[in-house]
C-alpha cells in the first residue's frame, strides 16, 4: 500500500482522509466535530461565545486536543498509521496563532503527556481570531492609508485590507495588547500551526495560505516590506518564511511515531489553507474549471491564466498548490443563511428542496432575497440586511416555498454577478461542500450560472486536496492519475441548466443587484 493522510481543520471539525493510490481507495473519513466531541471548549459552531458579534475567536487548545483525539480515535477503530507514507494539513483560512519565547526551545513533544498540556505554556495569546471575524475595520483603513491606498495593497498582496485576513488580526492585536504582542515570537496560520504541532519544530507558511494575510508580495513570493511596516512593528521577525506549496517541512515529530504507531521519518508536506487545498480536491488547478464550495461561507475559486483582480476589492488572488495563481471569491452568508430561512418555517431539508423542486417557478414570480444575516463580505455590506422584494405573501413571510426558491436564486445571482470579473466562463462548473448534496441547491445554480454542475463525490475536498498534495509530492503521484482516482464527480447527481431560464433570470438579476446597490459599502 502507498498511503497519505490529508488533516483538514476546518472551521467546526478536524478530519482525516486517506487515500491509496495502489488500490485507488480511500481507506479513513474519520471527523470529530469541536461542538460534539469536545463540548468543554463551548464552540459548537467552531468560534467562542463573545458579546461584540463582529469577534469570532477559537481556543486554539481545541484544536490540538482534536488532533489527538482524532488519531487515537482512528487507531482504536483499527487503522494502522504504520501505513503512512506522506502528510500534509489543510486549514481554515486566515486564522492566527501566537506563540511566545518558548516554541522554539521544544526538542521533542512527551509522548506520555497529552499535547494540549505541552502547548497551552507556549501561547502569547489564548485566542485565536478566525476568518469569520469582522471586527477589524480600523485597523483595515490603518494599514491601507499607511501603505499607500487599497489598490497599492492589492496590487502586492491580491486582495485589498480585509478585516478577515490575518494582516489586519495582527494590527488589532498589537493596539489591544501590546504586551502580549511583545512577548510573541511567532505568528502561525491554523494550516502552519497544525503542521508545527505534527513537525514539533518550526515549519513555515506556504504562499496558498500565505497570500490570505494582506502580507505577501505575489510576485516575488516573501513578505512584502511595505505591508509588514504598515501592520505591525518588526512583524518580519515573528513570521516564518514564506515557501512554495510543494516544500517538504521535514519529518512527523517521535511523538506521534511512539504515541501512534507511524512510520519514524514520515514526510510532512508543508500545510496550506482549505480553499487552495479544495481546488486540488476537486480537480481544478487548470484554467477551465469553476468550483463552487457549499459551506458555512460559500465560495467560489478557479485556477487563472493570469493574476487578475477584482476592480471592486472583494475578489482574491492566491497562490495555486499546484503552481501559479487561483482566484476565489468569499460569500459569508452561505450555509448559515439558508439555515436561518430554513429554521424559520421549520423545514426540514426535504421539504425544503421539494419546495424549491416541486412547488415554486424558476424566477420565483419576481420574489427575491437580501439575506446578509451577518456583516457581507461580497460584496462589502457592514450591517446585517435581510429584506424580501416581491407578492405581500412573501415579503409578509407566510410563503415558506417562495422562501427557500428566494434563499438559493439571490444567493445564486449574487455569486454570478461578483464573480465576473475573473473573466474566463469555465466549461464546468464542480461543487463540494455539505450543500451540495441538497438536489434544489444544485439545480438553481445551474439555472443561474447556465453551466453543468457536478458535485464531487467526496464531500470534504480540502481533506482529500491535503492527501493529494502528499501523494504527489512525497509519492511522486502524477496529477492526473490522482484526479482520475480521487476527484471524478458523481456523474448521477450532475445538474444540467434549463437553456430557456437565462431569459428569465435576466430582469431577477437586475432587480437585485439594484436592491443590492444600496447597501454596497
Amino acid at each position: 500500500m502507498s498511503c497519505y493522510l490529508g488533516l483538514d481543520a476546518s472551521t467546526q471539525s478536524l478530519s482525516a482522509i486517506v487515500i491509496d493510490t495502489d488500490s485507488s481507495s480511500i481507506t479513513l473519513n474519520e471527523t470529530v466535530n469541536f461542538g460534539a466531541d469536545l463540548p468543554d471548549y463551548h464552540s459548537p459552531h467552531g468560534s467562542l461565545p463573545n458579546d461584540d458579534p463582529l469577534v469570532k475567536q477559537s481556543d486554539p487548545l481545541m484544536w490540538v486536543e482534536a488532533l489527538d483525539l482524532l488519531l487515537q480515535r482512528c487507531r482504536s477503530a483499527g487503522f494502522d498509521w504504520q501505513t503512512i507514507d506522506g502528510v500534509s494539513v489543510s486549514g481554515q483560512q486566515h486564522g492566527s496563532v501566537y506563540l511566545n519565547a518558548r516554541y522554539a526551545d521544544i526538542n521533542a513533544w512527551d509522548p506520555g503527556c497529552p499535547l494540549k498540556g505541552q502547548v497551552q505554556p507556549l501561547l502569547s495569546r489564548a485566542v485565536a481570531p478566525i476568518w469569520m471575524d469582522s471586527s477589524t475595520t480600523v485597523e483595515c483603513r490603518e494599514i491601507a492609508a499607511a501603505a499607500g491606498g487599497d489598490q497599492v495593497v492589492t496590487r502586492i498582496s491580491g486582495s485589498r485590507t480585509i478585516e478577515r485576513f490575518t494582516g489586519p488580526q495582527i494590527r488589532r492585536f498589537y493596539k489591544l495588547d501590546p504586551d502580549g504582542y511583545g512577548k510573541t515570537r511567532r505568528i502561525h496560520l491554523v494550516s502552519s500551526f497544525m503542521t508545527w504541532l505534527l513537525r514539533g519544530s518550526d515549519v513555515p507558511i506556504d504562499h496558498g495560505d500565505g497570500a490570505g494575510m494582506n502580507l505577501l508580495d505575489l510576485a516575488s513570493g516573501e513578505w512584502n516590506e511595505r505591508l509588514l511596516e504598515a501592520t505591525a512593528p518588526k512583524l518580519r521577525d515573528k513570521l516564518p518564511p514564506a515557501v512554495p506549496s510543494t516544500t517538504c517541512a521535514g519529518f512527523l515529530a517521535d511523538y506521534f511515531v511512539t504515541k501512534y504507531g507511524f512510520k519514524e521519518k514520515t514526510p510532512l508536506l508543508v500545510g496550506s489553507g482549505d480553499n487552495p487545498n479544495s481546488l486540488v480536491g476537486m480537480g481544478a488547478i487548470q484554467p477551465g474549471t469553476a468550483v463552487i464550495s457549499l459551506g458555512t461561507s460559500d465560495t467560489c475559486f478557479a485556477a487563472m491564466s493570469e493574476p487578475r483582480t477584482d476592480p471592486n476589492g472583494y475578489g482574491h488572488v492566491f497562490g495555486n498548490p499546484a503552481g501559479g495563481y487561483m482566484c476565489l471569491i468569499a460569500f459569508k452568508n452561505g450555509s448559515l443563511a439558508r439555515e436561518e430561512v430554513r429554521q424559520e418555517f421549520g423545514l426540514n431539508w426535504e421539504q425544503f428542496a421539494a419546495g424549491v423542486l416541486q412547488r415554486t417557478e424558476p424566477g420565483n414570480h419576481g420574489n427575491f432575497m437580501l439575506y446578509y444575516y451577518a456583516p457581507e463580505i461580497t460584496p462589502r455590506i457592514l450591517e446585517p440586511v435581510v429584506e424580501r422584494f416581491g407578492s405581500p405573501s412573501f415579503c409578509q413571510g407566510s410563503d415558506a416555498d417562495a422562501a427557500a426558491r428566494a434563499i438559493l436564486e439571490s444567493q445564486a445571482i449574487s455569486m454570478q454577478l461578483h464573480s465576473q470579473w475573473i473573466g474566463e466562463t469555465p466549461k464546468r462548473i464542480l461543487v463540494t461542500g455539505g450543500a451540495s448534496r441538497n438536489p434544489a441547491v444544485l439545480q438553481v445554480l445551474a439555472d443561474v450560472f447556465q453551466a453543468d454542475l457536478a458535485p464531487l463525490a467526496v464531500s470534504n475536498s480540502a481533506g482529500l486536496g491535503a492527501a493529494m498534495r502528499a501523494a504527489n509530492q512525497m509519492g511522486g503521484h502524477a496529477w492526473e492519475s490522482l484526479f482520475a482516482c480521487f476527484s471524478q464527480p458523481d456523474a448521477s447527481r450532475t445538474a444540467r441548466p434549463r437553456r430557456e431560464l437565462d431569459a428569465v433570470y435576466r430582469p431577477l438579476r437586475e432587480a437585485f443587484a439594484e436592491k443590492q446597490r444600496r447597501y454596497i459599502v
